[in-house]
């Protein structure tokens, strides 16, 4: 059973195929692509294929990737998730995003809170990642913010529109 999260203002839910239309909107949209190590989508089809993934992902245990929805209105706004799950080693990355006409308005972070807690207690996690192109500012903030500290940067670490980029790499430990 898919877990459904709840925040003051925040669903997090499972995505379904209907949300290849919120998707597609968040990444054909090049301000959210830029720092995500993706390519801008072209179509709604590429969209249903991240939906078919992110289940794909879970039914796996590889990652969970939940569908970010305001209460009181319908479809996404974006997504948050693990990536790199690994249960045996008790750890995964977290990823998010979100469409631009939601950004500075407090929502990822309150996700993002969320989502780490659910992580380290039922998960059962004792490290969470975090990989940033350097250039996001906004998201080093987020991270930081929320108590990840730096562990160092990776050289050349993502390719974005065939160049590479340097990226930090941030960790939480339970406490």
């Amino acid at each position: 059973m898919f877990p459904v999260l709840e925040t003051e203002r925040l669903e997090l839910r499972e995505l379904i195929k209907e949300d290849a239309k919120g998707i597609f909107a968040c990444f054909s949209n090049d301000k959210v692509t830029r720092f995500y190590g993706q390519e801008t989508l072209k179509n709604m089809e590429e969209a249903e294929k991240f939906v078919d993934f992110f289940s794909k992902n879970y039914n796996e245990k590889r990652g969970i990737r939940w569908g970010i929805e305001r209460k009181g209105a319908s479809g996404i706004i974006g997504t948050i998730g693990f990536n790199a799950w690994s249960p045996k080693h008790k750890r995964a990355e977290i990823g998010y995003e979100i469409h631009p006409e939601q950004w500075r308005k407090g929502y990822t972070s309150e996700a993002v809170s969320k989502v780490l807690s659910y992580g380290f207690a039922h998960m059962g996690l004792t490290r969470i990642g975090a990989v940033v192109f350097i250039e996001n500012v906004a998201s080093n903030k987020l991270l930081e913010k929320a108590g990840f500290q730096k562990e160092g940067v990776l050289r050349d670490y993502m390719y974005q529109g065939g160049k590479a980029y340097d990226t930090n790499v941030y960790s939480l430990l339970r406490k």
